[in-house]
């Protein structure tokens, strides 16, 4: 798969670059179909990102934000990614998108996943933008390494939906997208930012199995070719 390298002079550009460039991805969308989707990863990574393009001037009430992934915690636990969308991105002119959670008051994580699914099926897809990180150790959405369910997150067979993810220094179980609902966005993006982090990338472009480093599976498989933003 091809992937393009946008690189920037630190995170404030690169914030502001990105964000020009899904709220083109929005409008675009949303002139196409009437509406546009975003999925949007979670972290401390985004929250530059997520205040600009909360500014950016795109008819917002017809745009849907959901999340890559999850942590199974309520939306105003310090750990929710609910919880820093909220503060980050849907304030000023982004307050009037919808919102789709993937946390639910359910029983069980299970069931957040199976409920987080049915409400997603009703989505346009492929989603217009969705916008994933990387951790340290090559994981991606709640791709992690060793995951409870990782074979079947990153399988191409595996249905569009949200499954869950358990994995050692994962924290909390874990509602993540597969990979067949993120790999052919109209727009997909890694969003990366310090020499480390684009050291664990070169590492992942090398030979290996995808679930050492599950960002491979985005690099290798994914059917639209990636961005990468990155800057040092």
């Amino acid at each position: 798969m091809s992937a393009q390298l946008h690189e920037f002079k630190d995170g404030a550009a690169l914030a502001e670059g990105l964000a020009d460039r899904v709220s083109a991805a929005l409008a675009d969308g949303i002139a196409a179909r009437g509406r546009a989707t975003i999925a949007v990863s979670g972290g401390s990574t985004p929250k530059a990102f997520f205040k600009a393009l909360s500014t950016r001037d795109i008819d917002w009430s017809k745009v849907t934000v959901t999340l890559v992934d999850e942590r199974f915690v309520p939306a105003d636990n310090p750990r929710s990614n609910h919880l820093l969308v909220a503060d980050n991105l849907l304030q000023g002119k982004a307050k009037a998108a919808a919102f789709l959670p993937l946390y639910r008051d359910a029983g069980s994580a299970e069931e957040a996943a199976k409920i987080a699914s049915a409400d997603a099926a009703s989505l346009d897809h492929p989603f217009d933008v969705a916008i994933l990180g990387m951790g340290t150790d090559g994981h991606t959405a709640s791709f992690f390494p060793g995951g409870s369910n990782l074979a079947e997150a990153i399988s191409s067979e595996t249905p569009r939906g949200v499954i869950t993810m358990e994995a050692e220094g994962a924290g909390e179980t874990r509602l993540t997208f597969t990979f067949t609902s993120l790999q052919d966005a109209r727009l997909l993006v890694l969003h990366i930012e310090g020499q480390g982090k684009m050291d664990v990338l070169s590492a992942a472009k090398e030979d290996g199995p995808e679930a050492d480093m599950p960002i491979r599976a985005i690099l290798r498989r994914a059917a639209t070719p990636l961005d990468i933003y990155w800057a040092p």
